[in-house]
């Protein structure tokens, strides 16, 4: 049984996505605030934290900043409806996924279904790998979802780890934005949805630079990414 932390301070709402997602088999934990949901997601070990933004204490932004230094446990960020500026930092910090407010009840589940199953694609899907894909000076551990850089550690998110996997897994071919959409969210590339363009640029950020002066993956404004062998 997959444990879920909620972290909400609307305590209605909070009972309601509780007998919802336990009714789907999920096992739930709830906090009111930032500093106890930050507090209870490092002492015990989730499966996926449901995250507001808007929380009293410490809001959602810090506590998942301060996660992302400990833990690389699925985030989903609950957002404002029509905040665009939230869910690009909420990404950019390292969010999973982001779902604005009031959600349907089915897209809620859709989501949640859909994070949990990447760490299970990475996986199964991994499992008739090597227990390590070398590409040039990076080495792909399936088993820690860690990339190491000429023997140095770079801890990845899970959906990080997925979204360098298929790029590197397709080196030198054109991966659209609609196929990563897919295989690492698990969702339609939607109209104006920045998800992947946001997990890529974190990755870039965390991956250094190649000494030969070339960049790592190449953008086709409107198509999608090369990863460059």
């Amino acid at each position: 049984m997959n444990r879920i932390l909620l972290v909400d301070d609307d305590i209605g709402l909070s009972e309601l996505l509780t007998q919802l997602l336990e009714l789907e088999g999920f096992n739930l934990s709830q906090a009111y605030d930032g500093e106890q949901g930050l507090e209870m997601a490092l002492q015990s070990n989730y499966d996926l934290i449901l995250l507001d933004v808007m929380l009293p204490k410490l809001n959602g932004f810090d506590v998942l900043k301060a996660l992302r230094r400990e833990t690389s446990t699925p985030v989903l960020m609950l957002t404002a409806r029509g905040d665009e500026i939230d869910r690009v930092v909420g990404l950019e910090i390292g969010a999973d996924d982001y779902l604005p407010k009031p959600f349907n009840d089915r897209e809620l589940i859709a989501r949640i279904k859909a994070i949990l199953r990447r760490s299970q694609i990475v996986d199964t899907e991994l499992n008739n790998q090597q227990d390590n894909i070398q590409m040039g000076d990076l080495i792909l551990d399936k088993n820690r979802q860690e990339v190491f850089c000429n023997e140095r550690p770079i801890v990845l998110t899970g959906t990080e780890f997925l979204l360098l996997y298929h790029l590197i897994n397709r080196a030198g071919e054109l991966v659209t934005k609609e196929q990563l959409s897919e295989l690492v969210l698990g969702k339609k590339l939607m109209p104006f949805d920045r998800s992947i363009d946001m997990h890529l640029s974190n990755v870039r950020k965390k991956i250094p630079d190649r000494t030969d002066g070339r960049p790592r993956v190449k953008t086709l404004r409107g198509k999608g990414y090369i990863w460059l062998p």
